[in-house]
């Protein structure tokens, strides 16, 4: 499978997100050596009553139960919005091998954009990136989502 065929995946997650009343984002969690995915997640922080579900960070905790490790080192993480600063964290103290985003986050985002989460001195594990994978299909997920709720 391509990057793009994972993100598609990933887009899936942020759908069925948005059709429960959440922001849609999604993630999966991909072994690049087999081509298996052993995590996947949509946001979900209305419905657990937690700040920190992101998908990003749920697929993450998938991946750890999945291989019995917190450290996810080589393995690829797909996600349809630029991580923002908790999340980026959270993929470098997993070690993440790479992260592969669809749209940017100009408010929220930390890789691209904002702090620069990676670029930083202090980041102790940097993962390679890759940026716009379906971009425009993944802010149109976002722009939609919004639109319908300001009516």
């Amino acid at each position: 499978m391509t990057d793009e065929d994972y993100m598609r995946e990933a887009i899936l997650e942020a759908k069925a997100a948005a059709r429960r009343g959440e922001v849609p984002v999604g993630a999966v969690l991909v072994n690049p050596k087999s081509g298996e995915i052993i995590g996947r997640a949509g946001n979900a922080p209305i419905a657990l009553d937690d700040p920190t579900a992101h998908a990003e960070i749920l697929c993450l905790r998938d991946g750890g139960y999945e291989t019995g490790n917190y450290r996810l080192s080589g393995l690829t993480l797909y996600v349809t919005l630029e991580p923002c600063t908790m999340c980026a964290g959270a993929i470098s103290h997993a070690r993440i091998g790479r992260v592969v985003y669809g749209a940017d986050d100009v408010k929220g985002g930390a890789v691209k954009n904002g702090i620069r989460f990676f670029e930083q001195a202090t980041c102790h594990h940097k993962p390679s990136v890759k940026k716009g994978v379906l971009s425009k299909i993944c802010g149109e997920l976002l722009k939609s989502f919004f639109k319908a709720r300001r009516k």
